[in-house]
């Protein structure tokens, strides 16, 4: 099925932010996940090791990307690229929402600080 529609996207939140799936094995992805990240104003998430690399793009408003201690705020139109391995934090600093678009491959874990791991259903 190469199209989804977006009532066939999934909801999950974590960390005070909103995932909506939409590309995954479950519409007919074999190798990628894609997803709008909705990350409300004053969020911070909590920094995590990827196990896959992952590309954002700023949709609206404005994120602050921390990348392996690269530090960069990011605007509408701007991307960044996380390697696999790497240590990532995002987090919205200003008083508006702001929103991305995220692509991976399929099954994405993240290691948390306190050494959880996260599989996060929107890339699995």
């Amino acid at each position: 099925m190469p199209f989804i529609r977006s009532n066939e996207a999934l909801v999950h939140e974590i960390h005070g932010v909103r995932f909506t799936s939409y590309v995954r094995p479950a519409t007919g992805s074999r190798d990628l996940a894609a997803w709008r990240g909705e990350i409300p104003a004053g969020t911070v998430g909590p920094a995590h090791v990827i196990s896959h690399e992952e590309a954002f793009y700023v949709l609206s408003g404005r994120l602050r990307f921390t990348i392996d201690g690269d530090v960069a705020e990011l605007g509408a139109g701007d991307a960044a690229v996380a390697p696999a391995g790497a240590a990532l934090a995002v987090a919205n600093t200003t008083d508006e929402p702001a929103h991305m678009w995220v692509t991976t491959r399929v099954g994405l874990s993240a290691e948390l600080a306190d050494g959880s791991i996260i599989t996060p259903p929107w890339a699995n």
